[in-house]
Formats: structure tokens, sequence, C-alpha cells
């Protein structure tokens, strides 16, 4: 038997023993994406096997969260992918005008820099006062860091170019203020934000939205849990509202294709008919 046929034993013992011990499941995650993530975690904790991993997890529930973070999605910036903010400010913000009131929910929000960001374009835009919105993530230390709008002053540089590519109207500074190595963003940005825990592979639906952002998380996802997740988006969306997916994400081959019209195929953005 191969190292690769051992591994294929033990990877989903250990997901079970994570299951039963800690109630986190991460059985339909992307094999190979956690197969990465997992021997980062052993290397990390000066281990040799999967199993020996799974040995630390079960009786360690410190060494548990720090596999749980690496498990997690946290890449994420300010104005990620530019193009797409120039597609929703120009595109789909005409349309939010006339909603007297727009709930979005941002899946899978991580440190929220993504959600900051679409709180900034719609405060540009003069719509953020009737907007709500939901950030969630299955992590509550990102969720703790993504509350508190304290970023490293150093990135800001950096994402000044993304804001400013984004189509951004103002200096990007005017929106936090720099103390020591840390970048403090302005409270009025954080009013009508709420950060709230929420698990996509077992949780359900929470409201209705005008809008829903997941932007690069889908493809840490097998096929059945991502088939789960559309169906859960698909329930959680008012009609005629707006589902927002990464560069590298679709709606093809999902149940519910053929219940939404492409609007924008560059920046994958879809509405619901």
């Amino acid at each position: 038997m191969t190292t690769t046929d051992i591994e294929n034993i033990e990877i989903p013992l250990l997901l079970e023993a994570i299951l039963n011990r800690y109630g986190y499941d991460f059985r339909e995650y992307a094999f190979s994406s956690l197969r990465r993530r997992i021997w980062k975690r052993i290397l990390a904790e000066k281990l040799d096997t999967v199993s020996g991993l799974q040995e630390r997890v079960l009786h360690d529930p410190e060494c548990m969260a720090r596999l749980f973070y690496d498990f997690s999605i946290n890449v994420t910036d300010f104005f990620r992918d530019p193009d797409f903010y120039i597609a929703f400010r120009t595109k789909v913000v005409p349309l939010l005008r006339t909603y007297p009131f727009v709930r979005i929910w941002h899946a899978g929000c991580s440190t929220g820099e993504e959600v900051y960001s679409m709180a900034i374009l719609l405060s540009e835009e003069g719509l953020y006062e009737r907007c709500r919105i939901y950030a969630t993530d299955i992590n509550d230390t990102v969720l703790e860091k993504a509350k508190s709008g304290i970023f490293a002053l150093k990135s800001m540089q950096e994402f000044t170019k993304n804001y400013i590519r984004a189509g951004g109207e103002k200096e990007f500074s005017e929106y936090y203020t720099a103390k020591a190595d840390d970048a403090i963003f302005k409270q009025s940005l954080k009013k009508n934000l709420v950060f709230s825990k929420h698990n996509l592979a077992s949780d359900g639906s929470f409201n209705e939205f005008n809008v829903i952002l997941c932007r690069n998380v889908l493809i840490y996802f097998n096929k059945q849990l991502q088939d789960r997740v559309h169906n859960l988006f698909f329930d959680s969306l008012g009609q005629l509202g707006f589902l927002c997916l990464g560069k590298s994400e679709n709606i093809n081959f999902s149940a519910h294709c053929s219940d939404y019209s492409v609007f924008d195929n560059g920046q994958k953005i879809y509405r619901k008919e």
C-alpha cells in the first residue's frame, strides 16, 4: 500500500474525528486543498503522519484551533479584483437605487477587507444609509478581526492602488486613521455592518437578501457541498436579487443554473429571475 493509499484512509478518518469531537464538518471540502492544509499543520506540529495529527487534535483543543484556522479560507484584500467593483458600481448600484432598503449578505467574509470595501463603495454612491451588510464566516477569530476594523498600516499602499483601480472617488486614507502600525477604519463604515458566525456546510438561511456575495469560497468545496451552498443562496436571495461569485466560480451545472440570468459574465454577477 502506497503512502497516498494510506493518506486516503487517514484523512477521511481525521475529518470524521473532527466532526465527532468538535462538530465541524469539513468532509465535503475539496480534497486536494484539505490535504495541503493538513500537511502544513503536520509539519508545523513537528509530526510525521495524518494519524499523528489526528491523535493530537483529539486530545489538544489548541491544536484543533490551529488546524481550524488552517482550514479557514482567509485570503482577502481591500477591493480585491478591482474590475468586479467597477462592474458592481456601474451596473448593479443603479438598480439598487430603486430599492427602499438593501440587504446584502457577504458569505465567507474572512477578516473583512472586502466587506469594508463594499461599505466604502456604497457610501460613495450615497446608498450606505439604507443598506445593511450581513458578513458571516465559520471562524470566530477572523470575525473578531473584521469587527475591529483595524488592519495593518503597511498594507494600505497596495490597497490604495486597488481602490483607485476600482473607481474610488476620494483619497483612500480618508477612510481610516493611522495609529502606530495600524489603520483604524472609521466608525461610520461599521454602523450598518453585522458580523456573525455562519457555517455554509451546515447552517440554513437566515434572511432574504437583495445581494449575496460569496467570492472565491466555492472553489474550496467539492461538488456536493457546492450544490448545497447554491441551494442555500437561491433560498436566501429575493426575486431579481444579485449573486456575485469569484472569477473562477460560476453557476454552471448547478440545480439553479436556469433560474438566473447572466448579468455580467466577466465578473460572475448573476440575477435571480
